[in-house]
């Protein structure tokens, strides 16, 4: 067992040492993209602007055929594309592929420099992240990298969920993690072929009335992810890291795919994918506070003065557990504001 003050020592020499606290950038949508789509990486440079990460996608969605490709177009982008503010992210293939390492290697040693965070499917237990961290290590250290990469978890398995807070504190790379509902729900052996959102047979059913049993009675749908998401976003924010929502498969259905998101921005994340442009500004709009709210916030704060004790307004107490929910919400606005000029213009902030 590594003792607790190794933690932040580079595990290999001539690393650059591990940081102390993730950096919460705007998160709102990971965008993904496949590098070996001439078509696709034609349009980044337009689209960059207009997304918070940047995603190039080695792993599902990619053909066999194609992998070498992919890759291969992912180092180009890295190596063309002005990334500007956009966070720019990969995701590589599992750690039991036979791409994955390769994936690794050359997305470290060719444009490690560009990249942020590197996005680690199926993982199972911090036995992975382990091996990540190790690797990563050495590669940056070939590669003379001054500033470490960042490692993302997608939650795709049962075990994965049950050794969460273990996958959660691995390593100080740690920045977050994503719900791979599909994969999950496939080991799970759950009963529904859908990529996230709800399931109309997934219900809870008014109790029948006593005037008339045999009247209809009103169903209400249940969402299957609530627990999942929830202990996500808790094992997160205890080890500080950042809890995304993934994938919303159904492109068309875009009214389903903002309540999904918004159910998830609810709990505590802080953003989604985004896996097709329509659903950019889905995400930019659950996952920006809305001006009310940070009107509202804003009023808490001010009216609480120094934050203790406990007032009422508008008829509703509150106390300092407000406002640090309130803070919470003005934060994120003015640190959205500060990319985003008319977000900045409805939340009333000056330039």
């Amino acid at each position: 067992m590594r003792s607790q003050r190794d933690f932040f020592k580079p595990l290999a020499v001539g690393a650059p040492e591990p940081i102390r606290e993730i950096p919460f950038r705007p998160s709102r949508m990971i965008h993904f993209f496949p590098p070996s789509n001439a078509k696709m990486v034609a349009k980044l440079s337009d689209l960059v602007p207009t997304v918070d990460i940047i995603l190039g996608n080695l792993e599902d969605g990619v053909p066999a055929a194609d992998k070498e490709a992919a890759r291969a177009g992912l180092v180009q982008v890295g190596r063309t594309v002005d990334m500007g503010n956009t966070q720019f992210w990969t995701r590589v293939n599992s750690l039991d592929s036979p791409w994955g390492l390769d994936d690794i290697v050359t997305s470290v040693t060719e444009i490690g420099d560009r990249l942020d965070v590197i996005m680690i499917p199926k993982v199972e237990g911090p036995e992975d992240i382990h091996y990540v961290d190790r690797l990563l290590a050495q590669l940056e250290a070939k590669a003379r990298l001054k500033k470490p990469l960042l490692i993302h978890a997608i939650l795709e398995t049962a075990r994965g969920v049950a050794n969460i807070e273990a996958i959660c504190g691995a390593s100080p790379r740690m920045q977050g993690l994503s719900l791979g509902p599909a994969d999950l729900a496939a080991n799970r052996r759950m009963k529904t072929t859908r990529v996230g959102g709800g399931h109309p047979d997934y219900l809870v059913r008014a109790d029948p009335d006593a005037a008339e049993p045999d009247a209809p009675r009103t169903t209400y749908q249940q969402d299957l992810w609530h627990y999942t998401i929830a202990r996500m976003v808790d094992a997160c924010v205890t080890f500080g890291i950042l809890p995304f929502y993934g994938p919303f498969g159904d492109i068309k259905d875009t009214l389903a795919c903002e309540d999904q998101f918004r159910n998830a921005y609810l709990l505590g994340c802080v953003g989604a994918w985004s896996l097709h442009p329509v659903q950019i500004d889905i995400a930019k709009r659950v996952f920006s506070p809305r001006p009310t709210d940070v009107a509202q916030a804003m009023r808490v704060i001010n009216a609480m003065g120094d934050g203790t004790g406990a007032i009422m307004l508008d008829g509703k107490m509150e106390d300092d557990a407000s406002v640090k929910q309130c803070k919470v919400v003005v934060e994120l606005a003015r640190q959205l504001a500060a990319r985003d000029p008319e977000l900045a213009a409805g939340y009333g902030f000056s330039a």
